[in-house]
């Protein structure tokens, strides 16, 4: 195996986006807990592009809220989920990247799912996120 010597590391310590990671868990466990689409979307950008498990792409805070509110009403969703922080990158100043993997209970369905986190003048927003089912079983 060969590696890039020329290769940035980019991290960067950043005690606020890690704390912006973790109430962006604490709103999506929050929210999925309860069924309120509102409170699992309230990090989300109006132009927030939205990678589907099943590979979809939905742009927009309105439709993806809409979308959840369909997915959660009347909630609590079950079975339940619990989400937990994998991983985190700071790669910019007011960037981060974590990777948040939603573990279903009881069989549930179970996800990794990478999300982009930017500081604007409003504080903390979810640009953009990526989900991948979790499997044990690939296509052949």
């Amino acid at each position: 195996m060969t590696t890039n010597a020329n290769a940035t590391a980019l991290d960067r310590l950043d005690s606020d986006a890690d704390a912006a990671v973790t109430e962006l868990i604490q709103a999506l466990q929050e929210g999925h807990d309860t069924g309120d689409a509102d409170r699992y979307d309230s990090f989300f950008a109006a132009d927030v592009v939205w990678g589907t498990p099943k590979g979809q792409v939905v742009r927009g805070f309105r439709p993806l809220n809409a979308i959840h509110h369909r997915m959660m009403d009347p909630g609590p969703v079950a079975p339940r989920s619990r989400f937990e922080l994998v991983h985190s990158i700071r790669p910019a100043p007011g960037v981060v990247v974590a990777q948040i993997r939603r573990r279903g209970e009881a069989g549930g369905f179970s996800e990794s799912a990478m999300y982009v986190l930017v500081r604007g003048a409003d504080g903390w927003s979810l640009a953009a996120a990526q989900n991948t089912p979790v499997t044990d079983t690939l296509p052949a």
